[in-house]
């Protein structure tokens, strides 16, 4: 059964769109067909999957406007079991357009809807906020994947999202659906600071079992991987970072296949 999962964090600079191509390649590694999709206003995920912005007519948020469909949005990579619905970086009064929309928590709900068993994962690249754009997401998923950095104030606006979620938990279960945490990364630990295995020590308390094993250290080759737009985990296998995602792409498959 197809996971839709969204890598969300109103908080900026956590590793999301690191974690949410990352992720992609690393499951696309074990055999896993992927839908990535880009609702980051930044476009850095469409930028990191080797796709050129200024080599399609169609974005993401055409299909939040009813200006195209699925099939014209989505574009195909280079990796063969990764297909992407990229984003544009300028784009104007998006959620203006959407509140207008009488159905628009749900348009991405909607859209997914009939594809939706095409993949094995969807991975849903959220922006910085809690507006219209993550609401779709959220509504569209199966379950949220929350970044976390490993450094001080880390916690710093979680509960806005938590709050967020179970909005949107209350709103899936009229329709008999359900959003779960389906986990929390540690991202970005620098083993050499103590601070960081505070924070560490500190999330693992909060969430309990919901943080993830793997834990995915700060690591220059993830910076180097964004130049060159690939994930790390094909610019550099055997790097500390790629090793991590590749650890948490399988334990992403056993918490979906243990439900």
């Amino acid at each position: 059964m197809s996971l839709t999962i969204s890598i969300a964090n109103q908080k900026g600079g956590v590793g999301k769109t690191t974690t949410a191509i990352n992720l992609a390649s690393s499951l696309s590694d074990l055999g896993k067909k992927i839908l990535l999709i880009d609702l980051d206003y930044q476009a850095n995920a469409t930028t990191c999957m080797g796709i050129n912005r200024g080599s399609f007519e169609k974005s993401v948020f055409d299909l939040f406007t009813r200006e195209a469909s699925f099939d014209e949005v989505r574009l195909k990579t280079k990796n063969e079991l990764i297909d992407v619905l990229p984003a544009r970086t300028l784009v104007q009064g998006i959620e203006e357009k959407i509140i207008l929309d009488s159905n628009r928590d749900y348009i991405l709900h909607s859209m997914l809807a009939n594809i939706k068993d095409d993949y094995d994962y969807i991975l849903i690249d959220c922006p910085p906020s809690l507006g219209y754009i993550t609401t779709n997401a959220l509504m569209a998923s199966d379950g949220v994947m929350v970044p976390v950095q490993c450094e001080f104030l880390a916690m710093d606006g979680l509960t806005q999202l938590l709050n967020t979620v179970r909005l949107v938990q209350t709103k899936k279960k009229l329709n008999h659906e359900t959003l779960t945490i389906f986990g929390v990364l540690l991202t970005m630990l620098d083993a050499r600071v103590n601070s960081g295995y505070q924070v560490v020590n500190e999330i693992k308390t909060y969430f309990n079992e919901k943080v993830f094993h793997t834990i995915i250290p700060r690591n220059i080759t993830c910076s180097n991987a964004t130049f060159y737009g690939v994930p790390v985990t094909v610019f550099s296998p055997k790097s500390k970072s790629s090793i991590g995602y590749k650890k948490l792409a399988k334990e992403v498959i056993r918490r979906h296949e243990q439900g």
